[in-house]
């Protein structure tokens, strides 16, 4: 144990980082591995860090341990130096499994000895320069410096990135000259109408056809890979005869749990897509699983879809085609493309699955077995009818019909064989006459499959495209890991807030408007996009800064007396707060002040310490909004010695001589609330990754995630509050009503602190 402690620090990870690592025996045994054959080449000092990161790197990512000497010799030959070297060298053992690999074509698809000389990057950046130098001129250093770095680097694919950033930085300081009073103004916010990206470009503008050079419909034949039969140009007539050339997207959640933020962006890609250009967009649910499908599902899928302020051009099932997909699935036996096959179900999981014996069954018999599937004459997984097809990744005859003795939510009884995924999806999309098939890059290994299936039963067929889905870092989004964190009591429900789901972000208080800025701000790349959760919350803080109500509210109160108040006075005066302060449009509140006031008990410190200027017996303080200054003169303890109420005096802010250092923020008749604060629900990054939470998901909770504040008191301004209203209460953080709340009892939810917390990123 020491010896591989010692080991691994040796090549530059920390104390606590190595000893993470020992904890996974596999990741332990492989790191073990590389850094002993790199040793071989460089000897036992010769692994530097940067070697060493690349090693460790390799070692948790790679799964055939039968090619870690040959990526270590490569990594401490260094003939693979970078990331993205790496990378490309994982990608390429994984899609080349077979013995023996070819050494060239593996070294010239990692980059292995391509040298970048100065002079290349040099005219490289020059030339994206060029390029956007219009635009450049215009917009100076508020330009988007990321995407010449991102052209430069896609013309020099192995150059170092660091030399491109200084030589962008260098022609762009030659070109525009030293920054100017004008740069260093502080860059206007984003409005939250104006959805940009990082580019620039609203989403409408990134989703047009032209900007992502989709094919027009009835030229889906002018696609890369699609597949021309005798009978293609005949069904894209057909199609354009029913559709009138309008584009046809559709969103097809599967109704068995609760859509989170990575859905966000599908739904904004197909509904946006067809708004973009003056199209229409299905929600069709795939509730093709009745095990696991609820009704609550659907009501919540419908709900997040219209929340985000979609409206779907009509709402389908893949149900409602039951019977038209059993009539195709007869037909498709009849052409000689399908079998009805006896292998068992942990047969059939996997790639190297063994070829079915019945595969050449005649097809007389296959369709009077799969007639005595639909009759219920087999138990669950007795039978299954399955394609004659090889899909991209490997996997081979694929099942289109299953056996389930399970009552579904729409068709109750009537079916007892349900088609699959691979089977259903693009024959209901060739129904619905969909144009774009939008979907994640994932479904890429199935995209030949798609266009086999339309075109061996001569149906209309679409072209799917794929696009990259958005993840989100400090969370998991699996359905079926939330309903672990639901069964443990980690977490209330789905839409408990510390989640990424959208019923949950919702509920903290996320605008929907926030969540449509942001996958604007990814935007519609087609590579998969890992953002992390702050900038989520920079776009929610951007809406609501615009939107929100001011009110004040004090969390953890302390009770001041002002002592030359009228007692007998009820309320003294009345203070006047708008309820935005940019906007004097959007109206003022009233909020009572009396002699009896409560504020934040972080805003008073016994013992003056240098740098704070809230209230001391030696500093007094404003308070916003009330015109006055208060003055501490005595402090009340309890027999503890702690500090329980202050008593003051106070003057009107014009009286004094001094203006004061602070204006705090304070109550007075308030209503009691609770309040509830939360955090980051998981500790790492990455909560599923092994190699940075060794023992899974669950042991990465964060124990301070939630902290629930039951006396906390909010100025009367927000009575009469609807559940999901926002606000910012002054100095604290935004806020929004929680559907717990009771005419009796305010319960609000911290949706985003005021700013940004650095310790976060």
């Amino acid at each position: 144990m020491a010896d591989a402690l010692t080991l691994f620090t040796s090549i530059g990870l920390s104390e606590q980082k190595a000893k993470e690592t020992l904890k996974n025996e596999a990741l332990s045994s492989a790191l073990k591995d590389a850094i002993v054959q790199a040793q071989r080449v460089h000897g036992p000092s010769g692994v530097d860090k940067a070697m060493g990161t690349l090693l460790y790197s390799m070692a948790s990512r790679l799964r055939d341990t039968k090619r870690l000497a040959f990526l270590s010799d490569h990594i401490a030959q260094r003939k693979i130096c970078t990331e993205l070297q790496l990378a490309a060298a994982l990608d390429f053992v994984k899609s080349h499994p077979q013995d023996p690999m070819n050494q060239k074509e593996f070294e010239d698809a990692c980059g292995v000895g391509v040298v970048i000389t100065p002079e290349q990057i040099e005219d490289a950046v020059e030339s994206v320069i060029k390029k956007h130098k219009e635009q450049l001129l215009k917009e100076r250093y508020r330009f988007n410096m990321g995407l010449l770095m991102g052209e430069a680097r896609t013309a020099l694919k192995w150059a170092d990135g660091k030399i491109i950033k200084n030589e962008v930085d260098m022609q762009v300081l030659h070109l525009l000259g030293p920054k100017t009073e004008a740069d260093l103004e502080k860059k206007p916010k984003v409005t939250p109408h104006s959805e940009m990206n990082n580019e620039g470009k609203s989403l409408m503008e990134q989703l047009r056809g032209e900007a992502l050079k989709f094919h027009k419909p009835g030229e889906n034949y002018k696609t890369e890979g699609y597949v021309v039969t005798p009978n293609t140009m005949n069904l894209l007539k057909k199609h354009l005869e029913i559709t009138g050339g309008q584009i046809r997207t559709r969103f097809p959640p599967e109704p068995n749990g609760i859509l989170h933020i990575g859905h966000a962006k599908a739904i904004n890609f197909n509904f946006g897509y067809a708004k973009a250009n003056s199209g229409i967009c299905f929600l069709r649910y795939d509730d093709t699983n009745p095990e696991k499908e609820e009704e609550k599902y659907f009501t919540a899928i419908r709900e997040m879809v219209e929340w985000l302020g979609y409206k779907p051009y009509a709402i389908t099932h893949a149900s409602d085609n039951f019977q038209q997909l059993y009539d195709l699935a007869v037909d498709l036996i009849r052409r000689g493309h399908a079998y009805v096959c006896h292998q068992k179900g942990e047969e059939l999981k996997g790639h190297n699955v063994p070829p079915s014996p019945w595969r050449d069954r005649p097809v007389e018999e296959s369709l009077i077995l799969f007639e005595r599937m639909k009759k219920g004459l087999y138990a669950e997984g007795e039978a299954t009818l399955r394609m004659k097809m090889v899909m991209e990744d490997g996997k081979m005859d694929p099942v289109a019909y299953r056996i389930k003795y399970t009552p579904h939510h729409r068709t109750g009884d009537e079916w007892c064989i349900y088609p699959t995924y691979d089977y259903t999806h693009c024959l209901c999309d060739s129904i619905e006459n969909i144009t774009h098939s939008l979907c994640t890059k994932e479904f890429q290994a199935r995209r030949s499959s798609y266009f086999w299936l339309c075109n061996a039963l001569d149906v209309y067929c679409p072209v799917q495209w794929e696009y990259g889905r958005l993840n989100l870092t400090y969370t998991v989004v699996s359905k079926r890991k939330i309903i672990k964190l639901v069964e443990t009591g980690i977490v209330r429900d789905w839409d408990d807030p510390r989640l990424f789901t959208l019923t949950a972000l919702r509920r903290r208080g996320f605008p929907a408007e926030a969540i449509n800025n942001f996958c604007a701000r990814v935007g519609v790349t087609v590579a998969q996009v890992t953002m992390e959760p702050h900038l989520l919350e920079a776009c929610v803080r951007d809406v609501l800064n615009e939107t929100a109500p001011r009110a004040m509210a004090v969390l953890e109160p302390l009770k001041v007396t002002i002592t030359n108040l009228p007692e007998n006075a009820k309320v003294c005066t009345l203070s006047l707060a708008l309820n935005h302060p940019w906007h004097p449009a959007k109206g003022s509140h009233v909020v009572p002040f009396t002699r009896t006031i409560f504020i934040e008990q972080s805003d008073f410190r016994e013992v003056m310490e240098k740098g704070y200027k809230r209230l001391t017996p030696e500093q007094p303080v404003g308070l916003r909004h009330a015109g006055y200054v208060i003055f501490v003169q005595r402090v009340i303890k309890d027999s503890q010695g702690k500090v329980v109420a202050l008593e003051v005096t106070c003057c009107s802010s014009t009286e004094t001589a001094e203006k004061p250092k602070a204006f705090i923020h304070w109550v007075s008749q308030p209503l009691k609330c609770e309040v509830r604060l939360y955090e980051r629900l998981f500790l790492h990054r990455n909560p599923e990754d092994p190699s940075e939470v060794p023992g899974g998901f669950l042991s990465d909770i964060n124990p301070n995630s939630l902290q629930v504040i039951s006396s906390a008191f909010v100025d009367s301004s927000v009575k009469g509050a609807k559940v999901f209203d926002k606000f910012q209460f002054e100095r604290v953080g935004y806020f929004s009503l929680d559907p717990d709340s009771t005419a009796d009892k305010l319960v609000f939810n911290r949706t985003v602190t005021l700013k940004e917390d650095p310790g976060k990123i």
